[in-house]
């Protein structure tokens, strides 16, 4: 579903991970879209937000800017603070996800463009 920021280190069974980042830019896309909108729905402020789900402002601001997602513990604590259930979050993100061309399919037009143009 969600990642964890890529430096960040998970510490598991003595051993230290380096989590990957997402390889979904549409998904974090649209995550970041419906917590914008749903906070701005709410007529909360970035810090109303992070109040309610006891977390920094700056990570709200990273998470709406797509630069940071949630892990799984945070998006429960969004959710709450959305006043939604986290299936209900996962819902939104979804439909805004099939509403959303997919930006690969935005980038070839000029892929095949700039091909001609070398010619």
């Amino acid at each position: 579903m969600l990642s964890i920021d890529t430096c960040l280190l998970t510490t598991f069974f003595g051993k230290s991970y380096s989590m990957r980042p997402s390889r979904n830019p549409d998904l974090i896309r649209a995550f970041s879209a419906v917590l914008k909108a749903r906070r701005q729905e709410l007529q909360l402020t970035q810090e109303d937000l992070a109040g309610r789900c006891e977390i920094d402002r700056p990570f709200i601001t990273h998470m709406e800017g797509g630069s940071k997602h949630p892990t799984l513990s945070v998006f429960w604590r969004l959710a709450a603070g959305l006043e939604l259930s986290a299936g209900d979050l996962a819902t939104r993100i979804d439909a805004t996800l099939a509403r959303k061309p997919a930006a690969t399919n935005a980038v070839q037009p000029a892929r095949r463009v700039l091909a001609k143009r070398a010619r």
